[in-house]
């Protein structure tokens, strides 16, 4: 873990990358994985940018901008992959009940369209809370004590 903590910003974004595309890989398109990533993603983002020298604004203000950086790149990767189909929205031809989408509405069109906005949209946002969440559970198990404005964590792991 100390290892990982210890890693330069551009090696950490390249190793998330590749973590964010296999989890895209697993899930065959669908970024339920890389929701679940999330979590120990802001887990470790929460250790790396909260030491005693920094004030505890600063330490959430970085947690909330790598928090959207991860859920952007999951954003950016879902567009190659469910932005082509949003053109059969477009062609009158297109049978949306033979596509393999759930059809979780009535209608199969707007089941389609849900999918689509499900997955490129709401997935990444999904993503974004699960890693604040993950960040925010770190900060709190790990002694995250902002309340003279500087964050302060325990470097004993006794607890």
């Amino acid at each position: 873990m100390s290892r990982l903590l210890r890693l330069k910003p551009l090696w950490a974004l390249l190793l998330y990358l590749f973590v964010d595309v296999l989890c895209v890989g697993v899930g065959m398109g669908v970024p339920f994985f890389c929701i679940l990533l999330g979590f120990p993603v802001g887990w470790v983002i929460a250790r790396r940018v909260s030491d005693g020298t920094r004030p505890a604004r600063e330490v959430l203000r970085h947690v909330l901008q790598q928090a959207a950086l991860t859920s952007g790149v999951t954003f950016l990767g879902m567009l190659p992959i469910w932005g082509p189909p949003v053109t059969m929205l477009f062609d009158p031809r297109t049978d949306f009940t033979r596509l393999g989408v759930p059809l979780i509405l009535y209608e199969p069109r707007a089941s389609f369209i849900g999918w689509l906005i499900l997955m490129i949209f709401i997935s990444p946002f999904l993503q974004f809370l699960m890693t604040l969440f993950g960040a925010h559970v770190a900060l709190l198990l790990h002694g995250f004590d902002g309340s003279n404005g500087f964050a302060r964590i325990r470097k004993d792991e006794s607890k």
